[in-house]
């Protein structure tokens, strides 16, 4: 299943077919996490996860209902998840702009499955989010009205990766799509869909290209925007070895971003291997204190910028879990948060999620 993205200069990029193409992500190794045990801070805290995802291939492994479900019901108060796009359960026919449309299916129908309260508390997939090539244009609207159909309710908007960069060894993404995506007259012609159809919009990039976001963000002032994973700081290739470089430009543009009122941040992916950091090549996973001190520069600056009210810790999983648990993680953010006010830390562990996913 491929999908094709054209140009400014008529050309197409295919990307990697999803079912074979080598994944970036460390593997996941259960019998490695299984090596640390945490007590969970605060077990009553209520946490909206907005960014998971549940795919069955070859190349990325199954992470399903139940594997999700072993991941929430570990010992934080997981009280609902956010379905993000992966590519996952496309239609097997049908034109291809229209394939996506059955992820939203996929994910429409486990949420029915937690729904029912046969699997627990935690309301699985109460939001989800797609992909729609916006490279359409207008004729986007027809993609998004059907997934509006398909996801009884519960579709919120879109995930478009913009991600590109031209040296290989700097990408963090199976996908690497042609630079200035987001400037295309062609993107911005099917993006203007998105509001009038009350959709959000998930960006997903390196930062070398956050000005692209941001110039979008400010031609579009009433499309809610959330910005994936702190906004994608590389320490691979190139970058290693840079951090203080890097953290530092990063951090201008970021600023540059949170002065637009319509865009919040997830604050995670940081388990990436993008990020530079060597956690999954440790004999032990890593605790939840090791995970603060080397994701805090980062967490604090989004939190800084963006304030508690348009910023949102997130998972990442199973994306995130070949470098720790998922107790870990949230362990983390509870460390990481330890300072926050109560108001604060109910908007960055479910409250601004709860209001821009509309849940």
């Amino acid at each position: 299943m491929t999908e094709f993205l054209k140009t400014e200069q008529g050309t197409s990029m295919q990307t990697p077919d999803p079912f074979t193409a080598p994944t970036p992500h460390p593997p996941v190794r259960n019998d490695w996490l299984a090596r640390r045990q945490e007590q969970i801070l605060e077990p009553d805290l209520p946490i909206v996860d907005p960014h998971h995802h549940l795919v069955d291939r070859a190349n990325t492994g199954r992470y399903l209902l139940p594997e999700l479900l072993a991941d929430t019901g570990s010992g934080h108060n997981i009280t609902a998840t956010v379905y993000l796009e992966w590519l996952s359960m496309y239609l097997a026919g049908g034109p291809e702009e229209m394939r996506p449309v059955g992820e939203v299916e996929f994910a429409n129908g486990v949420a029915a499955m937690a729904a029912s309260g046969n699997y627990g508390k935690t309301q699985v997939c109460a939001g989800i989010v797609a992909y729609a090539d916006l490279m359409l244009g207008a004729a986007v609207e027809k993609v998004l009205e059907a997934m509006i159909m398909a996801g009884g309710g519960r579709f919120r908007g879109i995930r478009y990766i913009s991600a590109s960069h031209p040296d290989e060894a700097a990408r963090g993404s199976s996908i690497n799509r042609p630079a200035e995506l987001l400037m295309h007259p062609k993107v911005r012609e099917g993006f203007a869909k998105l509001h009038p159809l009350g959709l959000s919009f998930d960006a997903w990039m390196y930062f070398t290209q956050l000005h692209e976001l941001t110039d979008l963000a400010r031609a579009f002032p009433e499309t809610p925007i959330v910005l994936n994973h702190v906004g994608g700081a590389i320490g691979l290739g190139p970058y290693a070895g840079r951090r203080d470089e890097v953290f530092a430009t990063w951090k201008g543009k970021i600023g540059e971003l949170a002065r637009c009122p319509n865009v919040h941040v997830k604050l995670g992916g940081l388990g990436m291997r993008l990020f530079g950091f060597d956690f999954h090549t440790r004999e032990m996973p890593p605790s939840s204190e090791e995970l603060a001190a080397a994701w805090r520069p980062y967490i604090e600056t989004c939190i800084e910028a963006f304030g508690s009210d348009r910023a949102m810790f997130e998972s990442n999983f199973p994306v995130d879990k070949g470098s720790g648990s998922y107790p870990a993680f949230w362990n983390a953010f509870k460390h990481l948060a330890a300072g926050a006010s109560p108001g604060e830390k109910t908007a960055l562990f479910s409250g601004t999620a709860a209001k821009f996913y509309r849940l």
